[in-house]
This record gives structure tokens, sequence and C-alpha cells, in this order.
């Protein structure tokens, strides 16, 4: 299942939708502003891809945990 902020930026440059990554809503629960602690879009972007490898990292080892079970 994708997330939301890569339906948004399919068939867009970059320089478009660097701005349109909310962190308060990729990171919810926080108890402060994470856009206005990470104004720079550039570094937005760097957490959403972050967080994305890591979910992907997740999965791969969960399927692996899975194949030496069987």
């Amino acid at each position: 299942m994708e997330d939301k902020e890569d339906t948004l930026q399919e068939g867009f440059a970059p320089e478009e939708t660097v701005k349109e990554v909310d962190l308060n809503t990729l990171f919810p629960g926080r108890g402060y502003d994470l856009n206005r602690l990470f104004p720079d879009g550039e570094t937005r972007k760097l957490l959403r891809d972050v967080k994305r490898n890591r979910r992907d990292l997740e999965r791969f080892v969960k399927n692996l945990q899975m194949e030496e079970e069987s």
C-alpha cells in the first residue's frame, strides 16, 4: 500500500512537491510542530524517505523471518 505522499508526487518534479511533505501527519503523536522544527523542504523530503526506507526494511525482515519458519 502506497503512502499518501507517494501518490501525490507521481508525475511532478521533486521541486514542486518538496514543501508538501507534512511531517506532523507523517509522524503523529508528537507534542510539538515538526513542520516548524524542520522548515526546509529538502529536510522534510529526507525524513519522509527515511521513514519509507525503514518501513520497507521492516517488511523485508518480516518476510525473511516468515521464510525461516517455513
